[in-house]
């Protein structure tokens, strides 16, 4: 353990916001691609995405709240105050 000080860093609801953001642009642009090409039934659509929108938001959301933490103790980051 490097003994480095976390108080005060939050990642708050940015990670989820952005994992939001990037599964839901892979989730839907292949969704499209998928039905403009085969133009499968949709059971199988919600067989095949929701699964998938589950684990990249699932996989993604601890590294994604690491970096963001990482972000703000290199960048001395700190609460914000009103003057």
């Amino acid at each position: 353990m490097c003994n480095a000080s976390l108080t005060g860093l939050d990642a708050a609801d940015g990670p989820a916001v952005f994992i939001m953001l990037i599964v839901g642009a892979i989730v839907v642009g292949a969704a499209l691609v998928v039905e403009v090409k085969y133009q499968p039934p949709y059971w199988l659509h919600a067989v095949l995405w929701l699964p998938l929108a589950l684990g990249l938001s699932i996989g993604l959301l601890r590294p994604l709240k690491a970096i963001m933490i990482a972000l703000q103790f290199r960048h001395k980051a700190g609460p914000g105050e009103i003057e």
